[in-house]
């Protein structure tokens, strides 16, 4: 294909926006990489070729011309950057990027990153830029992002790769390739000194208007999820001399690598060391899920976490005990230890954080794993248990576990997929009574807020980090209008290690004007507004876990005074009860009766579902924010 690098066509230059997206601050107008092996004296590189045109709209858009090119390096070998240009069209006129300009910085021993940015940009200029990457790690074929942060003309991704390289490749993501070619090409790979040439595959696919991914929103697990894209992973890879190195392993491959690794399988072969340096009454207690959960708050409130996940690197847990320190593996690797001295059968469990992705099903890909935790079975149930957290209660696992499943190492038999099921009882529940001071043009109420499950472990968390006072002036600020707390308290006698329930007495002025009293209920809003806004989200919707909000408020009609103007009750719900929303409104024996119900009893919605949930929260912070309750002297 001849090179058309610095070259614009008018119809480039004449694109001023995307009619499929228009909110969009720029667009690939084209997007081609060259993927392919070579031998350059006499070894065997990787080249990787990339060209991209870039069309500027508006000074939002800018943040696109400071490119970053990452290269990959060992002790013994690198990648190495060549035939690079960059230049920044402004109609007619060009402005180069000069070597001078492209600046070199080591991120860390396996990384060196190239970067620039592109000269003389104004709205509508196109930046283009070019490079060859020569690689020896023949292992980083990594495939391809057709889709990014802002929307795609074209994108094509071609590759030639001999036959005696095998690679596992996945399509991602929810859009479709409009080519998808794959041919032979016989005897296209030749290595001096052998006689037998290669056939290579050839391959190419192309997308064409890709819409961007966009991430603006919360409730999501991670982009390269869904992101479209095409992944490679080495498989084999058979030499010419007919020796063949394999790269995928089997689970039982891994299973065995585990039992022997000293930073894994060695590290859960600790008993004695445990049942020596703990208080016996932990291992004597006769009742199994008792002593489980003697030992798993033991290990908590022993161990600080480090804010570290660690699986691969140095794990030691004598000395993190020792310590008590450590990153999430020595920590849940200990605890690991004490339930087996407890003849309490207990595995490891491998999984991702929820901003890493999922693991691969099809094969092992150990790299996919970050997090590690323990699992265990007592009388026909299992639980999982992460220790870094001390307000976590048994079986609960920190939000960032939430990723659906993990892989458990069986060290005594095979490994296997075990699905993350969350705690489901997770509440927000606000309980209040209200009533009014016309002397004193104020009303005077008490709010009972109780939160359990997760919602209890946010809040276990929030107190501790703040002072009671800063707590209650973080509270105020929250509620809109002249509230103020009058009094405090922790309810005690109803906490439980699931539960927390506080107690806030208040009042609150300008709600009385002359002969009308106006008064919207919702003086805690879950939602100030509406998180879901996109015009289309191509990708689902994850709560991490069930969530209930419950509202009940009952407000006592002042004498000689009656009901003028109250909202309609409101009933809506999203597919067959994933989502439900009632807000009801009563009037019996001189109050009103105000209770609102959102229940999200589907913590996964697929990205159809997403008109219908946008819709739903609309009314949820319509509710909140627009219930009005009117009061008429009569």
């Amino acid at each position: 294909m001849p090179d058309t690098f610095g070259t614009v066509t008018e119809l480039e230059k004449g694109i001023t926006s995307y009619q499929k997206e228009p909110d969009a601050n720029a667009l690939v107008l084209y997007e081609r990489g060259d993927n392919y092996f070579k031998v350059i004296n006499r070894q065997i590189r990787l080249v990787k070729e990339y060209h991209v045109k870039i069309k500027i709209f508006n000074e939002k858009g800018f943040d696109q011309a400071a490119i970053s090119i990452p290269l990959r390096k060992s002790a013994k070998s690198f990648e190495k950057l060549t035939k690079i240009k960059a230049v920044t069209h402004n109609g007619n006129n060009q402005f180069n990027v000069l070597p001078s300009e492209i600046y070199t910085k080591d991120i860390h021993e396996y990384r060196t990153d190239y970067s620039f940015t592109f000269p003389k940009l104004q709205n509508g200029s196109i930046i283009e830029y070019k490079y060859t990457i020569l690689s020896p790690f023949i292992f980083n074929f990594r495939g391809w992002n057709f889709q990014s942060d802002i929307p795609k003309l074209f994108s094509e991704f071609n590759a030639k790769i001999p036959g005696n390289y095998r690679y596992n490749r996945t399509l991602l993501g929810s859009i479709e390739l409009d080519v998808n070619d794959a041919t032979l090409k016989k005897e296209c790979f030749h290595v001096e000194g052998f006689g037998r040439s290669a056939d290579c595959e050839v391959l190419r696919y192309v997308m064409k208007d890709i819409p961007a991914f966009k991430i603006e929103e919360d409730y999501m697990l991670a982009s390269s999820n869904y992101i479209s894209r095409l992944d490679f992973e080495l498989s084999e890879h058979t030499r010419f001399d007919g020796v063949t190195d394999r790269y995928t392993k089997t689970w039982k491959d891994v299973d065995s690598e585990f039992r022997g690794d000293k930073n894994i399988g060695r590290q859960l072969s600790k008993n004695n060391f445990f049942e020596n340096n703990i208080p016996e009454n932990l291992l004597s207690e006769k009742d199994d899920l008792k002593r489980a959960k003697n030992i798993y708050s033991f290990v908590q409130n022993h161990f600080t976490w480090n804010e570290r996940y660690g699986i691969y690197g140095k794990a030691r847990v004598k000395d993190a005990f020792e310590q008590g320190k450590g990153n999430v593996s020595e920590i849940n690797m200990s605890l690991i230890n004490l339930l087996n001295a407890a003849n309490i059968k207990t595995n490891l469990m491998l999984l991702s954080t929820r901003s890493e992705g999922l693991p691969k099903k099809t094969h092992p890909v150990m790299t996919d794993f970050n997090y590690a935790i323990a699992k265990l079975t007592i009388d026909d149930k299992d639980y999982l248990l992460d220790a870094t957290n001390k307000y976590l209660t048994f079986g609960m696992l920190p939000f960032r576990t939430l990723n659906h499943y993990g892989r458990v190492m069986d060290f005594k038999n095979d490994s296997y997929w075990q699905n993350i099921i969350p705690e489901t009882k997770n509440k927000n529940q606000v309980r209040s009574f209200v009533k009014f001071n016309l002397d004193e043009q104020k009303a005077f109420g008490i709010i009972d807020l109780i939160t359990t499950g997760y919602n209890a472990v946010d809040k276990r968390v929030l107190l501790n980090e703040y002072s009671e006072e800063d707590y209650l002036e973080k509270w105020e600020k929250d509620i809109d209008g002249n509230f103020e707390i009058t009094s405090y308290k922790m309810m005690e006698q109803r906490n439980t290690d699931s539960q927390v329930v506080e107690r806030f007495e208040f009042e609150l002025q300008d709600v009385i004007k002359g002969d009308m009293v106006y008064f919207n209920p919702f003086l805690i809003r879950f939602f100030d507004k509406n998180p879901f806004t996109l015009e289309e989200r191509n990708y689902p919707v994850d709560f991490g876990y069930n969530r209930r909000y419950k509202y009940d408020m009952n407000i006592a009609i002042p004498e000689g005074y009656q009901v003028h103007e109250i909202p309609k009750d409101q009933s809506v719900k999203l597919g067959e009860n994933l989502i439900t929303l009632k807000c009801l409104y009563q009037i019996n024996n001189n109050q009103i009766g105000v209770s609102f119900d959102l229940q999200l009893n589907s913590s996964h919605l697929q990205a159809a579902d997403y008109d219908g949930l946008k819709q739903l929260f609309k009314h949820v912070t319509d509710v909140q924010s627009n219930s009005l309750l009117v009061l008429k002297k009569e």
